[in-house]
């Protein structure tokens, strides 16, 4: 039994090890890891809107955001969602959306007001983790993140996350 529990702890500092430079591989997380959950909001934070149309590339940006743009904001296996514009109405059951994070009666509003979170280690490597679990979220909530700005051709926006508040109430 003492082998056994030896050759596992090797085995595994071997592979922490292994996991450092250049390495594209997602970065393990505990779920609850407080790490990543600022416990005080950010000021000046811009609607992802505005930050979609100014942010630059590695740019420092912090962003306020609602968990949703989808049926699933949220992505398996990666600490990663999507957030939308809090100026952009979500949809009720009374419209007819049995899922009002998707944002069914609105999605017109939607394409230019979304953004990807991903929350990332100090190598910016996006962490394999649930992000519900890590944040203590849902869909619905706010989110206050604090990251560097990455534009594509077609100007949607991934902010690489290092924290993120989440807004009372909307755990």
């Amino acid at each position: 039994m003492k082998w056994n529990f030896l050759v596992m702890c090797g085995l595994s500092l071997s592979v922490m090890g292994c996991a450092g430079s250049g390495d594209d591989s997602p970065s393990a997380s505990v779920a609850g890891d407080s790490t990543y959950l600022a416990s005080i909001e950010p000021t000046d934070a811009l609607p992802i809107g505005k930050a979609r149309e100014s942010a630059q590339d590695e740019e420092s940006v912090t962003v306020v955001g609602v968990i949703g743009g989808s049926h699933d904001p949220f992505v398996d296996g990666l600490a990663a969602f999507t957030v939308v514009d809090p100026e952009v109405p979500f949809c009720s059951a009374e419209e007819g959306c049995p899922t009002p994070w998707d944002y069914c009666c609105t999605q017109d509003q939607v394409k230019n007001n979304i953004a990807t979170v991903k929350l990332v280690d100090e190598n910016g490597k996006p962490l394999a983790a649930d992000a519900r679990k890590l944040l203590n979220v849902k869909e619905l909530s706010t989110v206050v993140v604090e990251g560097k700005a990455s534009k594509d051709e077609a100007g949607n926006l991934t902010v690489s996350a290092s924290k993120v508040f989440v807004r009372s109430g909307d755990k």
